[in-house]
């Protein structure tokens, strides 16, 4: 065997600011970090406690739920089934259940009656999805009233603004964020200041500089951060023992392509002005960015596709497949970036044009990072896809009249390559060094929702000891930082070169402005 053919394990570094308890911390250990969190909750018999599901109240985080749209509110049902938390306010500009989109008419009205134990619950406005402050505060006490009517709980309180409620709840423990992704670095920072742990989805901010503010500050603070997204990464386990043992010889490349955006990306800006809904506070809605007529398409389910208001695809789910991938490459800053977008024409009649858009997310686009060597890894390029683009179909599948999946993942290495479902589950090797699987790369058992609730009992574990766990905001720093490239270089199409040291676009200057943001009165960190 040659030297060259069996390198140096690629071993995992120390991120700056996180903490021994947390540096290295792979997939295994984060699902053997739940099961032991599961198995905690249970040691002491309920019966001592007080009675069938008592938590004393020292021993409860209290915690407000800020954003109560259709996802927030689905997400929000696991949090209640959680005693050792207890949601004491709700917080959202939109007053009612009016203008939600979901995956199904009545999917979540569903999800909502099981939980509350309520077969004939509606969520009223005239509309069978719910959503909105008045609904989630509903959700909330019904939940209560049925599960924890032995405690006497007041009633959970519902706000429109979020600075409101962290003034006016003294006694809150902590927040979950679950608004449009321009809201989630400010909000972050609102709570962090005033000392509340912070559980927020992704992205950690929609603009880079912003989500470089929100680290610095949760590293310099003493509350418990995490980022939801990563209680259901996959496990890099048995990809990086084939990678290490040289089964693919020297990985070169990383593919990871989705089927999202499934959603509308609009390809022109509103030009009509509806009325603003009643019970909508659209300015509340637009928090920090710049004022514009209220447009539903704008709102609710589509704001991610609007790079003002959200981070595109690559935001919404590359969380989810890369940051563990990442973490094992140890990833940190690409030197560069490279778009390639779809495109819309239209008519000034009778000639047609094309529509420069530097305001939508495209509807499809591949966009390539390529990062230095780091350590004992050489460099590496990731290439994300999204709205159907895919690689090449490998020949050691087109052979076989095989093609890639809709969403996936793939490892190319200058002698193999490996195959892998989108979170990098049933990783396969399609060519190199034949080898057998290493038969000990764990990934999270049962299903979302169970996973769901063991992770939020690693918060309260966490917020209760004060040692941050996976997920932190410390640990997200680099793939906050390729989710906000990707949206500038989509937005600029253009190539861009990034210098990680002065976070600055060095090839393109007019690029830098949407690295940040420029708040409205009463939105910037300082005053929030």
């Amino acid at each position: 065997m040659k030297k060259d053919d069996n390198p140096t394990p690629i071993t995992s570094n120390t991120h700056q600011g996180v903490t021994s308890q947390t540096s290295g911390m792979n997939r295994r250990k984060f699902v053997e970090l739940t099961a032991t969190a599961a198995a905690a909750f249970t040691i002491v018999p309920r019966h001592v406690l007080g009675g069938k599901n008592y938590v004393a109240p020292s021993d409860k985080i209290t915690l407000a739920y800020i954003g109560v749209g259709t996802q927030g509110i689905r997400e929000m049902l696991n949090m209640l089934a959680v005693p050792e938390i207890q949601i004491v306010a709700v917080c959202d500009p939109n007053k009612d259940p009016v203008g939600y989109k979901d995956w199904g008419t009545t999917y979540l009205r569903d999800e909502v009656r099981k939980a509350i134990n309520n077969p004939t619950w509606e969520a009223g406005g005239g509309n069978s999805i719910p959503g909105g402050r008045e609904n989630g505060k509903s959700i909330v006490d019904a939940y209560y009233a049925n599960a924890r009517a032995d405690q006497k709980l007041k009633g959970c309180k519902a706000y429109a603004d979020v600075r409101e409620l962290l003034d006016k709840e003294k006694g809150l423990d902590s927040v979950k964020i679950m608004t449009p992704d321009h809201l989630h670095g400010i909000l972050s920072m609102a709570a962090i200041k005033r000392g509340k742990h912070v559980l927020i989805h992704k992205p950690l901010s929609n603009r880079l500089v912003e989500g470089k503010k929100v680290i610095e500050m949760a590293r310099n603070s003493k509350v418990i951060t995490h980022l939801v997204p990563w209680d259901f990464n996959g496990s890099m386990d048995q990809v990086m023992s084939w990678v290490n043992q040289g089964a693919i010889g020297t990985l070169t490349e990383v593919h990871n392509w989705t089927n999202r955006p499934v959603w509308p990306q609009y390809p022109e800006i509103p030009s009509d002005k509806p009325p603003v809904p009643n019970g909508f506070d659209w300015d509340l809605w637009l928090g920090p960015e710049a004022d514009r007529p209220y447009h539903p398409n704008y709102t609710h389910m589509v704001f991610r596709g609007w790079y003002d208001f959200g981070g595109g695809a690559m935001a919404d789910m590359g969380h989810y497949s890369l940051w563990t991938v990442f973490n094992a490459l140890q990833l940190t800053s690409p030197i560069s970036v490279e778009p390639h977008r779809s495109h819309v024409c239209s008519f000034h009649d009778p000639v047609p044009y094309r529509i420069n858009n530097n305001f939508s997310f495209p509807m499809a686009s591949t966009v390539r990072f390529k990062y230095p060597a780091n350590g004992n890894r050489g460099p590496v390029d990731l290439c994300w896809y999204d709205g159907g683009m895919r690689p090449p179909i490998p020949v050691e599948l087109s052979n076989d009249n095989k093609e890639l999946p809709e969403e996936g993942m793939m490892f190319v290495g200058d002698k193999g390559k490996i195959l892998a479902g989108f979170n990098v589950e049933n990783p396969q090797l399609i060519s190199g060094k034949k080898m057998e699987p290493a038969g000990n790369a764990n990934t999270a058992t049962g299903n979302e929702a169970e996973q769901a609730v063991k992770s939020l009992q690693l918060f309260v574990n966490a917020c209760k000891t004060g040692k941050q766990y996976p997920g932190n905001f410390s640990e997200a720093e680099h793939i906050t930082t390729a989710v906000n490239l990707y949206a500038a270089a989509l937005r600029t199409n253009k190539l861009i070169k990034y210098d990680a040291s002065t976070v600055q676009i060095t090839n393109v200057p007019d690029a830098n402005k949407y690295l940040s943001r420029e708040y409205r009165k009463g939105w910037d960190p300082a005053s929030v």
